[in-house]
C-alpha cells in the first residue's frame, strides 16, 4: 500500500467540514479513485423543490463553485428570485439563489420522472465536470427530526429557521430503520483501502449515515483502515452547531468526546495540534492518534491534511499487516 494513487478510498462526508477534506482529497488523488458517500438525512421540500444541502455542498466545492464566504451555495450569486419571493409575502427563510435553483428544478424533475437518486446525483455531477464519484448514502428517504424544548422539528426548521436556538433533547432519523446503503455505496465500502470519516458534525452528518440498515455491519467488515479527522478544535466547532449540540446531548465537546461517540468503528483519529494534550487519552481508546493541523483555509491546507490523513491510513495498514505477518 505504499502508493496511494493505487489506493480505493471511501470518504464518509456533510457539511463544510466535510465538504473541505473531500476536496482536499479530489486535488490529491485519481479521481477513478475515490468515493464520497453525503449524508442526505438533511434533504427537505421547499417550495415544491427537492432539495439536498449536503450533497450540494459537495457538488459544488469539488466543481470549485461554492461560495468561499458562507462554504454552502454557489460562488458570484444572485438573489433575484428570492426579492420576488419576498415581494409576494412567500417564505424566504430558507435562501435559494438563483443559479443553486437549477440544481434544484433538475433534481426535482428527474425525480417526479422516476429516476435513482444515486444516477440523478451521478448526472448532475458529471454536468458540473466532477470526476470522482459522489453517492448519496441511501437511494430511499433518511430525515433528521430534532426532539427540542420547543417541541419536534424537522432538521432545516431547526437548523436555518430556527438558526439553531431551541436546545436539543435527542435526535431521529426517520426513515434509517427500513433504508439500506445504496449498491454503489455497499460495493465502494466493500472495495477501500482506506475509509475517512471527515471532519463532519459526528450526530447531524455521520451519525445518520451509520444509523442505515446493514451500514455498520458492512464498515466492521471492512479491513481497510478507518481513519477519523476531528472536528472539534480547542473544544469549538469549526462551522455549524456540533458544540452546541454535543453539550445538550451530555456528551464531552472535545476531540475525546467525538473519538468516543466513533471509536467502535475506527482505527486512528486525527486531531489539530491544539489538542496534542488529548492524544494519549485517544491513545488509551484503542485508536491510533495523529497530531497535525486540521484548520482547512485554503486549497492547500486541505490538500495538505488529505495526504497526511492518507499517510497515517497507510502506515497503520502496513502495520497491521507486519504484525499478522509475524504471527
Amino acid at each position: 500500500m505504499n502508493d496511494q494513487t493505487n489506493l480505493n478510498i471511501v470518504a464518509l462526508a456533510g457539511g463544510v467540514g466535510g465538504a473541505k477534506l473531500a476536496h482536499g482529497l479530489y486535488q490529491l488523488v485519481p479521481p477513478e479513485t475515490l468515493t464520497i458517500i453525503v449524508n442526505t438525512a438533511d434533504d427537505f421540500e421547499h417550495l415544491g423543490l427537492a432539495i439536498s444541502p449536503d450533497l450540494d455542498t459537495v457538488m459544488y466545492t469539488l466543481a470549485e463553485q461554492s461560495n468561499p464566504v458562507t462554504g454552502w451555495g454557489v460562488k458570484n450569486e444572485s438573489w433575484n428570485m428570492m426579492a420576488a419571493m419576498a415581494r409576494y409575502g412567500g417564505p424566504t427563510w430558507f435562501q435559494l439563489g438563483d443559479r443553486d435553483l437549477a440544481t434544484h428544478l433538475l433534481r426535482s424533475m428527474w425525480l417526479r420522472e422516476g429516476r435513482n437518486f444515486t444516477r440523478i446525483t451521478q448526472e448532475l455531477c458529471r454536468r458540473l465536470g466532477i470526476r470522482c464519484s459522489i453517492l448519496p448514502m441511501s437511494d430511499q428517504p433518511v430525515r433528521t427530526l430534532v426532539d427540542s424544548d420547543e417541541g419536534m422539528l424537522p432538521f432545516q426548521e431547526y437548523f436555518v429557521h430556527r438558526q439553531c436556538r431551541p436546545v436539543v433533547k435527542s435526535l431521529t432519523f426517520a426513515g434509517a430503520e427500513e433504508a439500506q446503503p445504496s449498491r454503489e455505496v455497499a460495493n465502494a465500502i466493500r472495495l477501500a483501502d482506506v475509509i475517512i470519516f471527515c471532519p463532519s458534525n459526528p450526530l447531524l452528518s455521520l451519525d445518520p449515515i451509520l444509523a442505515l440498515r446493514h451500514m455498520r455491519r458492512i464498515l466492521a467488515a471492512s479491513q481497510a483502515p478507518k481513519i477519523g479527522v476531528s472536528p472539534i478544535v480547542g473544544g469549538q466547532a469549526l462551522k455549524g452547531p456540533a458544540a452546541k449540540m454535543m453539550a445538550e446531548l451530555g456528551l464531552e465537546v472535545s476531540t475525546v468526546g467525538v473519538a468516543r461517540h466513533l471509536q467502535d468503528l475506527l482505527t486512528g483519529f486525527v486531531i489539530d495540534h491544539t489538542d496534542r494534550d488529548q492524544a494519549h487519552a485517544i491513545a488509551e481508546m484503542g485508536l491510533h492518534p495523529l497530531v497535525t493541523g486540521t484548520v482547512m483555509t485554503n486549497n492547500e491546507a486541505k490538500r495538505q491534511l488529505a495526504k497526511e490523513v492518507l499517510e497515517f491510513a497507510v502506515s497503520l495498514a502496513e502495520d497491521a499487516w507486519s504484525a499478522n505477518a509475524d504471527q
